[in-house]
């Protein structure tokens, strides 16, 4: 296959490594940036030397799957704390004419995000001031949108009032100056489709709502696409860290000449109609934007579909969604009622007894795997049954994930498809299932939440900053690992699991990386 130019959104790996993962169970060769060219954190990537980069790379390259908020402000966090003038980022979008300039031939598959308002006061990801005017910044957002579109109530245009009179103008000046040069950004980024530099776009809402900032700056970009007919070449849904994976299904799809048909089924009646958290519309039409994008196709029955892609699917949404925090006493009344595993695991194992292709997406709950659910998977012995899995952070990072992985797998589990190096390739294509298992289900609703309470303080770290213990964190999760693996993992041949190298990349509990190998 001809050259495919990476550029993530971020360092982390779910931006820079996933990818590359998936990418390594096909045969498509992805060419990415040295982790130094990538930033780190708030600190951005420099400009001048990705641009080299970029230039020297896609000359002999054939397509380019680019983050724009990496290109032009330097990663994700960058993007919410530059001062870029609007001329100063299109002077970086030059790059992309650049490259297109020395290979008119090259196909560009491009995203970027609408910027987001997450409701909490916390500055680890945003600015300064966030610490402290976070929640009203975004309510400020939420309230100003749902007055343009419904009208407010007499009590919320009086919080409205309240809320702008607290906020000191240095903040919402900066604040908002952001967002309109990074709308303005978006708005370049569809004339650049509209022009043809761009073959193909992707705008993603980052942690969104269903009203507020976000929302209002995305009907302004559907209404731009739609007036140059870009919607076939425009996508605009929810999701953020998973879009690297999602285009690189699309590309596969595209230089196979291969359409996936994929069948739906839901541990919960309601799933497909809940908003999830972080989200502005319901699952079931977050699930068509995710399928489309990557190029494939929701089937009709599941008798012809090339996988089955099972929702474990929450049955409340928005603030009633359970998070991994939680115990599982505590979730709403409807995880009592409204969704049955029983059912959902029975399905799993006909599905697969018949010889389907089984990928799960564990959308359940927020921020990692819905435990009570992967435990009656284990105890089932359905996981080696099972080839594809996510479930980490939000619903939309979940489904990219599994549907990009749950395509490619799918391609090769066709008769006709012969690939000389199959072994290698599967085997690559298992390690990122198990990784996914250790990660979205023992890292992230088990290990992550005992080390947070049980280790952290004594250790000298709290969450957001472990560096005064990172080597004692990182044994102690790797331990923690193994132990999960042994304990739950017993029928996928544990002994022949091998962890590597552990390590907590932004220097907190959020999120892992980690070397996982089979023996």
């Amino acid at each position: 296959m001809g050259k495919i130019v990476y550029l993530p959104l971020d360092e982390r790996p779910c931006n820079a490594k996933f990818p590359m993962q998936i990418a390594a169970s096909s045969d498509l060769k992805l060419t990415a940036p040295p982790r130094s060219l990538l930033g780190n954190k708030k600190q951005p990537a420099p400009y001048g030397a990705l641009k080299d980069w970029l230039i020297a790379e896609t000359v002999q390259a054939d397509i380019l799957i680019i983050s724009l908020d990496m290109l032009v402000y330097g990663g994700i966090v960058p993007s919410r704390l530059h001062h870029l003038s609007g001329r100063e980022c299109s002077e970086r979008f030059g790059t992309l004419i650049e490259c297109r300039k020395r290979n008119p031939w090259l196909r560009i598959y491009a995203f970027n995000l609408i910027m987001r308002a997450p409701a909490c006061n916390s500055s680890d990801e945003e600015p300064d001031y966030y610490e402290e005017f976070g929640v009203r910044l975004a309510r400020n957002g939420w309230l100003s949108d749902k007055t343009i579109r419904e009208g407010l109530s007499d009590e919320e245009r009086l919080e409205l009032q309240q809320i702008r009179s607290e906020l000191p103008e240095t903040v919402t000046r900066d604040f908002i100056g952001r967002r309109e040069t990074n709308t303005t950004v978006n708005h370049m980024a569809v004339d650049l489709v509209r022009q043809g530099a761009i073959d193909f776009l992707i705008i993603p809402l980052d942690d969104n709502a269903k009203y507020g900032y976000s929302s209002h700056e995305q009907r302004q970009l559907l209404l731009s696409a739609e007036k140059h007919q870009l919607l076939d070449r425009i996508h605009i849904y929810p999701g953020a860290d998973e879009i690297g994976c999602t285009l690189l299904a699309r590309v596969f799809c595209e230089l196979k000449n291969y359409r996936p048909e994929i069948y739906i089924r839901h541990s919960s009646t309601n799933g497909p109609f809940v908003i999830p958290k972080y989200e502005d519309r319901s699952l079931g039409e977050s699930i068509k934007s995710h399928i489309t994008a990557a190029g494939a196709f929701i089937a009709d029955s599941s008798a012809a579909a090339d996988a089955i892609l099972m929702v474990n699917s929450p049955p409340a949404g928005q603030y009633d969604m359970a998070e991994t925090s939680q115990s599982f006493s505590e979730r709403h009344a409807s995880y009592f009622s409204e969704v049955n595993l029983r059912e959902f695991a029975q399905a799993i194992d006909v599905y697969t007894e018949k010889g389907k292709m089984v990928a799960l997406a564990d959308v359940g709950t927020c921020n990692g795997a819905d435990e009570p659910l992967m435990k009656l998977i284990s105890k089932s012995g359905l996981l080696p049954r099972i080839s594809a899995y996510a479930g980490w952070n939000t619903s939309g990072n979940t489904l990219g994930t599994v549907i990009a992985h749950a395509i490619i797998e799918s391609f090769y589990r066709k008769a006709e498809v012969v690939l000389q190096q199959e072994a290698s390739r599967s085997r690559r294509s298992r390690e990122f299932y198990l990784a996914r298992l250790v990660e979205d289900w023992g890292y992230q609703s088990i290990i992550r939440r005992e080390v947070a309470r049980d280790y952290l303080e004594a250790l000298g770290g709290n969450y957001f900053d472990i560096s005064a213990a990172a080597s004692q964190v990182h044994e102690l999760i790797r331990g923690k690992m193994n132990a999960f693996i042994t304990q739950y993992l017993h029928d996928l041949q544990p002994d022949r699991i091998k962890l590597g190298r552990v390590e907590l990349p932004w220097r907190r509990m959020f999120e892992v990386d980690f070397e996982l190998s089979i023996i």
